[in-house]
């Protein structure tokens, strides 16, 4: 049979294990929250993302389209030069 020390000493080790086991569940729970709490600001970033390179390629078509008005205007403008102008003398 143990004595009285040796069962103070066998129960206070088993509240010390009680403890760290519970501090260890209170630390852990409080990473996952952390955790979670970073992957939400991941998603949001990536949404963020996701919307920027949607108004990057609608900006994109935009510039397309103001490259082939440009174009069309100075081709109308080549061909008004080649009507309306006259042409260089030689020797000029």
């Amino acid at each position: 049979m143990p004595t009285t020390d040796a069962k103070w000493i066998l129960g206070g080790i088993g509240a010390a294990v009680v403890v760290q086991l519970s501090v260890m569940a209170m630390l852990f729970s409080g990473a996952n929250a952390r955790f979670d709490d970073v992957n939400r600001r991941i998603d949001a970033l990536a949404a963020d993302v996701r919307e920027l390179r949607a108004g990057h390629a609608r900006f994109d078509e935009r510039l397309r389209a103001v490259e082939v008005a440009f174009g069309k205007v100075d081709q109308r403008l080549l061909t008004l030069e080649r009507v309306i102008l006259p042409a260089p003398e030689p020797g000029e």
